[in-house]
């Protein structure tokens, strides 16, 4: 059986440069994407680590790495490791996530491709669809204020 791949797409009015560096810019990421701490290493081969609830007591956090790091258009993580305080992760999967960013109009495109859902995974699937839209949600009202 194969994998499903989620694919999420927006245009966002911002300036693709300003856009890509807000998707590994730890402060930002802590703005749009309500987390309380990240820790970036923005380089290929470097480490992405994102963190939600109490700074110091996490309710859940991901690392991964950065496989691909190719400022300003393109960034891809993998090898990820997940802690849940509440237990285990709903499904066991090797996810990759491609960030990409390319001009469109007088804004950006933001591509995001969540790879490797395992068969079986659809209700997880599905709330990862809502998730990235909903993230988006935060990451277009970043940029709408920071191009205030």
């Amino acid at each position: 059986m194969h994998k499903a791949t989620l694919v999420h797409e927006e245009v966002m009015e911002a300036d693709p440069a300003a856009l890509f560096a807000a998707l590994h810019t730890p402060r930002a990421i802590c703005n749009w994407w309500g987390a309380a701490t990240a820790i970036v290493v923005a380089k290929t081969d470097g480490y992405f680590v994102v963190a939600w609830g109490a700074e110091e007591d996490p309710t859940y956090f991901s690392l991964a790495r950065i496989t691909t790091f190719e400022a300003p258009y393109r960034m891809v993580l993998a090898d990820y490791q997940y802690y849940a305080k509440d237990g285990r992760m709903p499904i066991d999967a090797d996810f990759v996530v491609t960030f990409e960013v390319n001009p469109a109009g007088s804004g950006a495109r933001l591509r995001i491709i969540h790879d490797g859902f395992p068969p079986g995974s659809n209700e997880f699937f599905q709330s990862c669809v809502q998730g990235w839209a909903d993230t988006c949600v935060g990451l277009r009202r970043y940029m709408a204020e920071a191009n205030a």
